[in-house]
């Protein structure tokens, strides 16, 4: 039951992170979503796994911050939660059959001797480096950004 909750958080934290406006709000949001994440792969067993999402997870939010609080412009319109509920909503609404189906997994006639944690481990090196690769990317676009202004204003 609690993962099944968890999950949802995890939903609904996702759909405010992209749908916010105000930039402090949005990346509060997506560390809410790391974290939840990281506290999914501890509870599954994959502690190691969890320790490094929340360590990507500190860097990426870093990075964002930074990059969110120099380049954006500060919006004087706000957000109501009247606004956001509907989203909130919706969002719990695409949690549900996370929450009610669950899939059965046959057993396998062949054990391999390997957990979920270790499995989990050795097949994230393709995750980590597409994360690396994001962050490079926010980091690069970011400087190129604030030379380009600082070119303007010179």
């Amino acid at each position: 039951m609690i993962s099944e909750l968890l999950a949802v958080v995890l939903v609904v934290s996702a759909c405010l992170a992209v749908y916010l406006d105000e930039a402090i709000y949005s990346v509060a949001s997506l560390a809410c979503v790391f974290t939840l994440t990281a506290i999914l792969y501890a509870s599954a067993g994959a502690i190691f796994v969890a320790v490094f999402q929340l360590a990507v997870g500190a860097g990426t939010l870093a990075v964002l911050f930074l990059s969110a609080e120099m380049l954006s412009e500060k919006t004087s319109r706000r957000k109501t939660l009247r606004s956001v509920l509907p989203v909130v909503a919706v969002a719990s609404l695409l949690s549900l059959p996370s929450v009610f189906l669950s899939v059965e997994v046959a057993p396998a006639n062949v054990s391999s001797g390997v957990s979920f944690g270790q499995a989990l481990w050795d097949l994230r090196a393709v995750d980590v480096v597409l994360q690396g690769l994001v962050m490079v990317t926010v980091a690069v676009g970011t400087a190129i950004v604030l030379h380009k202004r600082e070119e303007g204003e010179g």
